[in-house]
């Protein structure tokens, strides 16, 4: 019997599609790429035409024999990776090993291309089979180049001028600029100090709010009133010249439309998955992935959703169709538009052939399949469920009113309230914002008409200080990213997680902030390689592989205009920049010890303020202090026990230490909070106690107060009881999720444990 053999990426896309082939088919992983570049200078090698030095991944070495081996075989070979430009690279370096190994030989090879693993999809697919893309080859080759030609070529610059270790790419780089930017454009950020003036008001016992507009005939503006004296003024003029009521000039009353979004692509996938459920952009490719390779949900395995790398917002005719009988029979007529919803994307280079993220099937509701997926699985299956089903329902109709009010000649105070008149698709899903910039809370104002008169109850001058722009999370850098058109669907979350992994940006509260590293890279490659590190160059050349992708474009001369200028700016800043010049900065101050000009330096715990003079003169300060605040707090009382010398309060890496004023003469230091005392005597040596301390990361531990002597030390707090199976002089307590609070040995030959019922237990029972 004839077989055919089809290979995707993964086991579980794998076990998907084998159960709508029939068994003329069999079905392989890959487990991802197989091949790369060798990992050595002359990968690339651009003497030859770019020439590329490929080697099977260790890791994966033994699939690759198992495929070849089961090629053997066969009678067909079917390619059936992701319909990307990654896939495309995947499958035809796959082809290549199999063509190379003589297992091809008189054989059929198909490119299949499915964007939903179903039954349809993939027996489709199988029956219109297309050959390997070499134009998707080549932009995949192209990029890769490039990226292994930046990295291969500025990392060994980044080891000279700044640290060893350091590395640069080429998509990185300009996202570390953007971030680095917006760190200094708030640090440079000074606050501006505004008052507004509100008055709260009343009508029919209903009680709400109106803002100042216009003072005595001039228009009111965010920094008309920048004093407090004079908000409270103007507090009491209009108290005055109100008397205790404020007169309605005019309403106005207007309805609006509000449309929903369209449905996802991988980056407002991205950007959402982080708002509304606090996913990192890794995080959310990684759940996706296993939506749409398929999961088990009591019919054997499904993919759930379409495949999750596109800048497309289309829908498939066959699916709109289903979501409008979906929309009617769940919510009703009335909440279908006329006619099926279509959106633009807005993305640059969208490949309009793909569609959005959406259900394989509407029809299978979120809370049907709940108990078979896992809590990321739900969550994200849900967003992406209600986000597609909203896209195709009616607008939201809303109701606006603004009342405009007299406070006397000349002063007007306008309040502003909505209301839902026909939620329409917001039954089913909001999109989030970032950083507060949508709009206000719906308000109810009670009905008033021009002339009526409304209860003054208070004037409130409040003050505000205008605020830096926000550090960017995940959603805002991938939003601008996109919108810069920096790196596609497939590169953000890689991106983001090499940025971190490089610890050139931390994240802090979910925002991004640049590390010391981080800063002294970006201000290099932005002084010094400047228009690589450029946001329209890099889109540009995004743009330049999108037309390789397409056939316009041969992607050798890309790499050779790319290359040859790139490389004459490497050598030229090897030899006309120096370490000094990249790594110290100049500060208008002198040393406090011997006049020299102080500088900003980089150290291995980071930036700090030391003296030009060094090694002559060793000052150095923490950067953010000043001389004054940086001189070291002596310790009243006491002196060192080792020289008799001051004890001074010190900073290290690990935080602020009690160290000798001699050092480095005299190195004796001491924790800057003296350990508790369990009174526990110390098993090991029988002359110390158990002190509680804490590691240089913070986690509390005990150990002997004999030490450096002896060195005994538990993670659990002792306790002054003999082990009752082995003797141990001390007992420890111990507490864990699944086994609760425990005494147990802690000798690791024994097993003793005993549980032990804790006020929370005890509690617990009486109740």
């Amino acid at each position: 019997m004839s077989k055919h053999l089809v290979i995707v990426e993964s086991p579980a896309k794998a076990k998907t599609i084998k159960k709508y082939l029939g068994k003329d088919f069999e079905v392989m992983a890959s487990y991802g790429h197989v091949r790369d570049l060798v990992p050595k200078g002359g990968a690339v090698d651009p003497e030859h035409g770019f020439a590329m030095k490929y080697q099977v991944i260790e890791k994966n070495a033994r699939h690759v024999d198992a495929i070849a081996k089961a090629m053997k075989k066969a009678d067909a070979l079917y390619l059936a990776t992701d319909p990307d430009r990654e896939g495309e690279a995947i499958s035809w370096h796959l082809y290549e090993i199999l063509k190379e190994r003589g297992v091809l030989k008189d054989k059929p090879v198909y490119r299949v291309v499915f964007h939903e693993i179903t039954k349809r999809a993939i027996q489709e697919a199988i029956e219109h089979p297309r050959e390997l893309s070499m134009d998707l080859v080549n932009a995949q080759q192209a990029r890769r180049a490039l990226d292994y030609l930046v990295g291969f070529n500025l990392s060994p610059l980044l080891w000279k001028k700044i640290r060893r270790g350091l590395s640069a790419g080429r998509v990185q780089s300009p996202a570390l600029r953007m971030i680095v930017e917006r760190e200094e454009e708030i640090e440079r950020f000074k606050p501006r100090e505004y008052w507004t003036i509100d008055a709260d008001v009343e009508k029919g016992a209903q009680p709400f709010s109106a803002r100042l507009t216009q003072y005595e005939g001039k228009k009111i503006t965010q920094f008309s009133v920048t004093r407090g004296e004079q908000a409270h003024e103007i507090e009491k003029a209009l108290l005055a010249a109100a008397d205790g009521e404020l007169v309605v000039e005019k309403v106005e009353k207007k309805s609006r439309k509000r449309n929903p979004s369209a449905p996802f692509t991988t980056s407002t996938l991205q950007q959402e998955a982080s708002r509304k459920l606090g996913f990192s952009a890794s995080r959310t490719m990684r759940v996706a992935q296993q939506l749409y390779e398929g999961i088990d949900i009591g019919e054997g395995s499904v993919g759930l959703i379409t495949y999750m790398r596109t800048d497309s917002v289309n829908l498939a005719q066959e699916a709109v169709e289903e979501l409008r009988e979906l929309i009617v029979r769940r919510f009703g007529k009335e909440d279908l538009p006329d006619k099926p919803r279509q959106f633009k994307t807005k993305a640059k280079n969208a490949q309009e052939a793909h569609e959005a993220v959406r259900p394989t099937s509407a029809l299978r509701a979120p809370e049907e399949i709940r108990s078979h997926l896992s809590s990321d699985q739900f969550r994200l299956y849900d967003l992406i469920w209600k986000r597609t089903v909203a896209s195709q329902m009616i607008h939201a109709t809303v109701h606006t009113v603004g009342v405009d009010f007299a406070a006397g000649e000349g002063n007007r105070l306008r309040a502003t309230g909505s209301t839902i008149a026909n939620p329409g698709f917001m039954k089913v899903y909001q999109e989030s914002v970032d950083d507060g910039k949508g709009e206000g809370d719906e308000r109810l104002l009670p009905p008033m008409a021009a002339g009526d008169r409304v209860k003054l109850l208070a004037i409130r001058p409040e003050q505000h200080f205008t605020e830096p722009p926000p550090r960017y999370t995940e959603a805002s850098l991938v939003k601008s990213l996109e919108e810069h058109g920096i790196g596609r669907p497939s590169t953000y979350a890689t991106i983001i997680s090499t940025l971190l992994a490089r610890e050139y940006v931390t994240l802090e509260k979910r925002r991004f902030q640049p590390t010391d590293v981080g800063r002294i890279v970006s201000h290099f490659l932005t002084d010094h390689f400047t228009r690589y590190v450029d946001y329209d160059f890099t889109a540009r050349l995004e743009d330049d592989l999108d037309e390789i992708a397409r056939g316009e474009r041969e992607w050798i001369p890309l790499l050779e205009s790319f290359w040859k200028p790139f490389s004459k700016l490497v050598k030229e800043k090897e030899e006309s920049v120096s370490r000094q010049d990249v790594t110290t900065e100049a500060m208008d101050e002198a040393c406090p010890k011997c006049g020299k000009p102080l500088q900003i330096k980089l150290g291995r715990r980071g930036r700090f303020v030391g003296c030009s003079g060094y090694p002559e003169c060793d000052y150095t300060r923490n950067l953010g202090e000043t001389a004054e605040s940086a001189e070291p707090e002596v310790v009243e009382g006491r002196k060192c026990p080792e020289c008799g010398s001051d004890l001074i309060i010190r900073s290290g890496r690990y935080g602020k230490f009690i160290g000798c004023s001699s050092y480095p003469d005299c190195k004796h230091i001491e924790p800057l909070e003296k350990p508790e005392d369990t009174g526990v005597k110390c098993p090991e040596c029988g002359k110390g106690t158990m002190l509680k301390r804490k590691s240089r990361n913070g986690k509390i531990f005990y150990s002997c107060s004999t030490y450096p002597e002896c060195k005994y030390a538990v993670w659990n707090q002792p306790l002054d009881e003999p082990c009752p199976s082995c003797g141990w002089p001390m007992l420890t307590l111990k507490t864990t999720k699944r086994r609760g609070t425990e005494k147990v040995c802690p000798q690791k030959d024994c097993k003793f444990s005993e549980p032990v019922e804790t006020d929370a237990d005890a509690d617990a029972a009486s109740g």
